[in-house]
């Protein structure tokens, strides 16, 4: 069993809470075009008020550590690994809450390369623990806003997690998954499950848009979040998100095990 001071002490020295890779820089620009409206960091979300780079910047500092300060512009980016334990632990209650009552659930990620692992031990947890692990519109294309133009992807499930890939991508991913923030992946699977008067999700668990999509239709969403990703502590504040965990969300995907097993052991999952 990984005790709350060995988490920590993991998510230090592995860079996913204290200093970590995301640069200041990086998140500073998230807030200005968070501010700004800006889609592509909105994920889905529409905020029920304004929010302005300064009420960003306080509110990050609030939910993930980083320095309110905003003459400091550079270096790297930080978060209190306390708040990420603590956020962890409210996640793992979520999930030990929909598994208790056997709700489906649906995950996805748009950091397959990353992610997909932490994921993937999740669903497979909830659905021994006799949860439906939902997979609607395996295979269907979605057309997604990218900089260099508008992209079909497809959307694929491995090990009950869903993503997007490119649609002549063979394998089971990482390998052929793409790097996503959009919203319309999530759109597009609960569409599908509504269409076809299938189980909608009782919980969605991811990151970036599958998160934000999911909350702002009013599903109950929980995921995981770098310092570039305001608007999940966005929707956290304004209560579309219910747990967002402020970690470095582009590390080795090694590196997640051990939340993983923390968080299974929490959520009194472990097999």
């Amino acid at each position: 069993m990984l005790s709350a001071g060995a988490l920590r002490a993991h998510l230090m020295a592995a860079r996913l809470a204290g200093s970590v890779t995301t640069s200041r820089e990086e998140s500073l620009r998230s807030y200005r075009l968070f501010a700004a409206g800006d889609p592509r960091v909105l994920l889905g979300l529409e905020p029920e008020r304004p929010w302005d780079e300064s009420g960003l910047l306080r509110l990050m500092a609030d939910r993930c550590g980083v320095s309110d300060d905003p003459c400091h512009v550079t270096g790297p980016d930080v978060i209190d690994p306390d708040r990420t334990v603590s956020a962890l632990d409210a996640f793992a209650a979520r999930l030990g809450v929909v598994a208790a009552a056997r709700a489906p659930v649906l995950l996805g990620t748009g950091h397959p390369h990353r992610l997909l692992g932490f994921y993937a031990s999740l669903a497979g947890a909830l659905s021994a623990a006799g949860c439906p692990v939902l997979t609607p519109a395996h295979g269907r294309c979605v057309d997604i806003p990218t900089r260099f133009g508008v992209r079909t992807y497809q959307l694929d499930y491995v090990r009950g997690v869903a993503f997007v890939r490119e649609p002549d991508a063979r394998g089971d991913a990482p390998g052929g998954g793409a790097h996503s923030h959009s919203p319309l992946p999530v759109r597009a699977a609960l569409a599908a499950a509504a269409d076809a008067d299938a189980p909608l999700p009782a919980l969605v668990v991811g990151d970036h848009g599958w998160v934000c999509g999911a909350g702002q239709l009013g599903i109950e969403a929980i995921g995981l979040a770098d310092t570039d990703d305001p608007a999940l502590f966005v929707g956290e504040a304004e209560g579309l998100v219910s747990v967002t965990v402020p970690l470095d969300d582009a590390a080795r995907s090694d590196y997640y095990r051990p939340l993983t097993r923390y968080v299974l052991n929490r959520a009194c999952l472990s097999r």
